[in-house]
């Protein structure tokens, strides 16, 4: 009978082992992959999406490549809390070492959109049958973190049709996170609103001051930008700090800026 236990014990291992997800499991091949999500603001109370997979696309040599799933958990965000630093991780698991050329998120139903308190049916063309697919090239290489960075323009990425239903046609910026670095600050008085803002190549990436009039400019490739302030009262100035560095892997802290009448 003992016999019989320690057989039984040892078959049961080989059963579980064998069942193990060896795609995620580390080995000399394998470098990871960490995918975070972040947003800029717009001006809804709520955008909701649900998010069923993430996969990304490897290519392969005279084939058309094949994609591999880096997170399968329905999970449901919403974009608006996405700012300021927030993010959340969409994806973290080990990939084998390769060439990547595209990230696809297949969107599932029940997105929707809070406009004044009121919910809509947010449409999503293509999400739920061949995804929202973004064009990044990237490597992983064994032993390697790759870590990057979606960031969702909620704002731009919002469309309502003639007919007054609210449609998500994603604009999304991906940035590797070796590569950029974030601005952050306090603008004074708190209690006024500001828009808060930058420039980099065609993109624009905003943010607003929250509460304590706190903000963070987040995925900024690494060189030189000017920040705008912008107070959503009339009564307060424009206001710019020119030249602020950022620097890969870092965040530049301008301080306080006080915003005058």
């Amino acid at each position: 009978m003992k016999k019989m236990l320690i057989l039984f014990a040892f078959s049961l291992s080989i059963i579980l082992y064998s069942c193990s997800d060896e795609s995620t499991a580390p080995n000399e091949g394998n470098g990871r992959i960490k995918m975070y999500m972040v947003d800029a603001p717009a001006d809804y109370d709520s955008i909701n999406i649900v998010v069923e997979r993430v996969e990304v696309h490897k290519a392969n040599s005279g084939e058309e490549g094949e994609w591999f799933v880096i997170n399968n958990e329905t999970r449901t965000f919403n974009l608006l809390d996405l700012r300021n630093g927030a993010n959340v991780v969409l994806g973290d698991t080990f990939l084998t070492a390769g060439h990547y050329t595209q990230i696809r998120l297949i969107i599932g139903a029940g997105s929707y959109i809070v406009v004044n308190g009121i919910t809509y049916p947010l449409e999503i063309p293509s999400g739920m049958q061949t995804g929202v697919k973004l064009i990044h090239g990237f490597n992983i290489q064994a032993g390697v973190v790759y870590e990057l960075v979606l960031d969702f323009d909620a704002e731009k990425s919002i469309v309502i049709t003639g007919t007054g239903d609210y449609s998500l046609k994603p604009t999304i910026r991906v940035v590797a996170m070796a590569l950029s670095g974030s601005i952050s600050g306090i603008v004074l008085p708190p209690d006024v609103l500001t828009s808060v803002w930058t420039v980099s190549g065609t993109d624009t990436i905003t943010t607003y001051s929250d509460i304590i009039g706190a903000f963070k400019l987040m995925a900024l490739l690494e060189g030189t930008y000017d920040v705008y302030i912008t107070p959503s009262n009339p009564a307060y100035r424009d206001t710019v700090i020119t030249d602020v560095s950022v620097e890969a892997g870092l965040d530049t802290d301008i301080g306080v800026v006080t915003i005058f009448p």
